[in-house]
């Protein structure tokens, strides 16, 4: 007998790009969790936003750092609220590192070209979703809240003497390999006989 090895697997990270999106395989864009997302960012900064479309309110950084401030103040020291476009581009790197710190999973967070450059407002809109329910874990804020409750760890504890209980019961399926198969039904190509 051979000893058995262990073999790790890396599990890839997926990303929703926009040239996917403009085939229509994945969700298009959801114009009222972009308001749910605009609305709760009022709510949360206390102050009206800028008139105008989704994209163009979010576009500079400057409403996103202001609200990374809020939820967590001085998280972002510099706001840089005119300028180049590479500075404005600054602003959301600056956000996407705070809510990195504040908890948010890299995987959840949009790329700065996403907003900046429109290539995929429908991750910028996820990750300002995974940004309000992450909120809900922060026992110092007490703000209104955005999307589902995130579900509390339900750990379970049991004694050897439960881990056992069960070995002396016989599985249903105890002695039987067969399994499902498509024995007798022929090869590709083959048709149906009735």
């Amino acid at each position: 007998l051979r000893p058995i090895r262990s073999v790790t697997f890396a599990t890839p990270t997926f990303r929703i790009t926009g040239s996917h999106l403009s085939k229509g395989s994945l969700k298009a864009r959801d114009k009222n969790q972009e308001q749910e997302v605009l609305q709760w960012i009022e709510a949360v900064l206390g102050e009206p936003l800028p008139k105008g479309e989704y994209e163009d309110i979010l576009k500079d950084g400057v409403v996103l750092c202001k609200l990374i401030n809020k939820l967590a103040p001085g998280s972002v020291k510099k706001i840089q609220e005119k300028g180049t476009n590479f500075q404005l581009m600054e602003n959301i790197q600056r956000f996407q590192a705070a809510i990195k710190k504040y908890g948010v999973p890299q995987e959840e967070i949009f790329q700065t070209a996403d907003l900046f450059e429109r290539r995929n407002i429908v991750q910028v809109t996820l990750c300002l979703y995974a940004l309000g329910r992450l909120t809900q874990k922060h026992p110092e804020y007490n703000g209104p809240s955005l999307g589902p409750k995130m579900a509390d760890k339900n750990e379970r504890t049991f004694t050897e003497e439960q881990l056992r209980a069960h070995e002396g019961e016989l599985n249903l399926q105890m002695g039987y390999n067969k399994g499902a198969s498509q024995s007798g039904h022929g090869g590709f190509g083959n048709t149906r006989h009735m």
